[in-house]
């Protein structure tokens, strides 16, 4: 059972990003706000869910957040400033669109760039023990998939609809014999 909050006395939101190891298309972030005692049957980090399962969570955490924000890193921005910078500033940018502002940030994983004037608490798989990061992590996922998809319908021999940008064999035979896209992070080893 995943936990719903780190911090009692805190308005926390959890933050997670999706799309780090991907060679085509932004790095995607989110932010979350939950209501103090939440509890969800089944939100979980999105790896573990299936398509459905995230699509029908999406909506419950639209629903039920008090306050939720997705922001994205392009990739050209991602080549100019590298993947781990542009990971922290689309973190960053959905803090910045919270409603609400929190007094505490839950950030999956073990680094992150302090963001001005919130302390912060860094949790490796933050998104399978905290409600917060794991719903941050479904929207950011499930807005990331579509996106690409999107993105996959002008480059259809790339295969983003399935593999969302990832080095899979598809996907690295389409570079091979197309070269890359407009989406594609020049900066990544793409062969």
């Amino acid at each position: 059972m995943l936990r719903s909050y780190y911090n009692a006395e805190a308005i926390e939101a959890g933050l997670d990003e999706v799309g780090r190891g991907c060679l085509a298309g932004p790095v995607v972030a989110a932010a979350v706000i939950l209501p103090k005692n939440y509890t969800h049957p089944i939100l979980n980090d999105s790896k573990q869910l299936s398509h459905r399962q995230r699509e029908s969570l999406k909506k419950d955490i639209e629903r039920d957040a008090l306050a939720w924000a997705v922001a994205e890193v392009s990739h050209t921005d991602i080549d100019q400033i590298n993947i781990l910078k542009a990971s922290f500033l689309a973190m960053h940018r959905a803090v910045d669109a919270l409603i609400i502002r929190p007094e505490h940030l839950l950030v999956d994983g073990n680094r992150f760039v302090p963001y001005p004037m919130i302390p912060h608490t860094c949790i490796i798989k933050g998104d399978a023990h905290y409600l917060s990061i794991a719903a941050a992590s479904v929207l950011a996922k499930t807005y990331r998939d579509d996106l690409m998809a999107q993105l996959g319908q002008e480059f259809p021999a790339y295969g983003w609809a399935q593999n969302v940008g990832y080095p899979t064999p598809i996907h690295r035979k389409a570079i091979r014999q197309f070269g890359p896209t407009k989406y594609h992070r020049m900066s990544f080893r793409l062969l």
